[in-house]
């Protein structure tokens, strides 16, 4: 019985590892976006964009004291997804087959590295 209180920890620290790293991924794609909003002026969206960015490199810092680098690094992928989503959203682009389909990879990847133990 001793040991189910350690593994129980440790799998809860891997999902809020798992969470912030997740949220690290959606404010690096945020300020991605609002770079490209920009349009290489220096205006609000860039400032914005800039605190964005810091605030999910911070997040992924944190994020890193809570699970394996193994298993939280490559969840950043899902990144790709969100700017892929929120161009499609907020700047008209256009995702074709092929980007649904690699979409659908990053997100099955990220999937089965982030569950795969448990």
């Amino acid at each position: 019985m001793e040991n189910a209180q350690p593994q129980h920890n440790s799998h809860s620290k891997q999902k809020l590892g798992i969470a912030l790293i997740l949220l690290s991924a959606v404010c690096t794609s945020v300020g991605q976006l609002l770079w490209k909003i920009a349009d290489g002026e220096i205006n609000i969206p860039l400032l914005i964009g800039c605190v964005c960015y810091g605030a999910g490199a911070v997040t992924m810092m944190i994020a890193f004291r809570f699970g394996k680098l193994s298993v939280l690094h490559p969840m950043l992928s899902l990144g790709y997804v969100f700017a892929l989503v929120m161009g499609s959203i907020f700047l008209d682009e256009h995702i074709s087959a092929m980007h649904i389909i690699g979409t659908a990879l990053i997100i099955v990847g990220a999937i089965l590295i982030g569950g795969g133990e448990n």
